[in-house]
């Protein structure tokens, strides 16, 4: 299976739409692979942008 080409360079307002709707109550590598960027690249931004898992996610996980 080839791997998928990840993007690289500026997020467009489309990108940073997605990562705010899907972060909160998604995996992140589910995240990333929808967004075609690499996992870290996604919690980078996110992390600047102040986005953070929700307590019900982090819940369904077993973390709270």
């Amino acid at each position: 299976m080839a791997k998928k080409k990840l993007v690289k360079g500026l997020w467009s307002k489309s990108e940073v739409s997605l990562l705010k709707k899907f972060f909160h109550n998604n995996p992140t590598a589910k995240v990333a692979a929808r967004l075609g960027r690499s996992t870290d690249t996604v919690k980078k931004i996110a992390s600047r942008m102040g986005l953070k898992k929700s307590k019900k996610y982090l819940k369904s996980l077993g973390r709270a």
